[in-house]
């Protein structure tokens, strides 16, 4: 009887600290983020840029694009969609690998989905990535939603698609640079999701 119990108890605890760290990512009105649906997101503190757009890397050309932060507060961005490297999962889960990618924009012929790349030693986001393929030949866009403070999250660069893989983590914040880009920083950008 003391055995079953004692199994039961720690079962039962693995379970509830399971729970606790997949727990679901919620919008702006405490819905679950949805996998496939469009969201924006948004910063969580006024007075620091809009939503998350896209812009290309220069003057001279229209591919590739970047992903930054728009410089005006009112300005929502480009709706985005969260795709979970486990595609059973139809809600979004805190600390759970997944792409980004901004569905309704085609212009350099596919859908741009975040990667994580590095030029000059600084790593930024860029719109190059890949859908879908867990593994080392996607590890650089694979991303995840971790909560911050009280309502708020950051966006987290660590993916767990390879476990032989050994990559660069870290929060994604704004590059201080006047185009406002997205790169790993110590500064991590704190944001919402509003459904679009």
């Amino acid at each position: 009887m003391k055995i079953s119990f004692f199994v039961f108890l720690v079962f039962s605890t693995l379970s509830l600290s399971s729970a606790q760290s997949t727990s679901a990512v919620l919008d702006i009105n405490r819905n679950f983020i949805r996998y496939g649906a469009r969201y924006y997101i948004l910063p969580v503190i006024s007075g620091r840029g809009g939503g998350i757009a896209l812009t290309p890397t220069s003057i001279n050309q229209k591919c590739p694009l970047n992903v930054v932060q728009e410089n005006i507060d009112d300005r929502n961005g480009l709706p985005l969609s969260f795709i979970p490297a486990n595609t059973k999962d139809a809600i979004i889960r805190e600390s759970s690998d997944l792409n980004i990618m901004f569905p309704s924009v085609t212009i350099c012929g596919k859908p741009p989905v975040w990667k994580l790349e590095a030029m000059n030693g600084q790593w930024f986001i860029s719109s190059r990535g890949t859908l879908g393929s867990p593994g080392m030949n996607t590890l650089s866009n694979w991303f995840k939603i971790e909560k911050y403070g009280g309502n708020g999250y950051k966006l987290v660069y660590c993916p767990m698609v390879c476990n032989t893989c050994k990559p660069v983590c870290g929060d994604i914040g704004v590059a201080k640079n006047g185009r406002r880009s997205l790169i790993l920083s110590k500064e991590p950008l704190i944001v919402m999701f509003k459904k679009a």
